[in-house]
């Protein structure tokens, strides 16, 4: 066996994992989206890598936090945050990712630069 070959394969192998999105998050035309489809958005006032969702209470009922399972972890760009009411939350590259309320149906990306503040999550 030609190891020469196989480790850089392998190296490149294990990166394009790390990179992906986890389940049960994935990538649809080139953004992440949640299992139902819906486009998945992230917001600027959120400081990136604080831990922490800054979009909460009224806020947070316009755009639902992606929200993450007990037993979810994080891995590479992927994070989870704990919310102030205890709820995990999905992260990308240390950006909490949100739904918006007013996507009707999968594909749709209605939420993209509303009140300039809130951006397409995407690789």
């Amino acid at each position: 066996m030609n190891f020469r070959i196989l480790l850089p394969a392998a190296v490149i192998l294990l990166s394009a994992c790390m990179s992906m999105a986890p389940a049960p998050l994935k990538i649809q035309s080139g953004m992440f989206v949640n299992p139902a489809g819906m486009t998945l958005y992230t917001f600027d006032k959120d400081v990136t890598g604080s831990g922490k969702s800054v979009c909460t209470g009224g806020c947070a009922q316009n755009w639902p936090p992606q929200m993450a399972s007990a037993a979810d972890t994080g891995s590479g760009d992927w994070s989870i945050v704990t919310r102030d009411d205890g709820g995990k939350q999905w992260a990308y590259k240390g950006k909490p990712l949100y739904r918006w309320i007013k996507d009707q149906k999968p594909g749709d990306t209605t939420g993209d630069g509303v009140n300039q503040a809130w951006r397409i999550a995407k690789p």
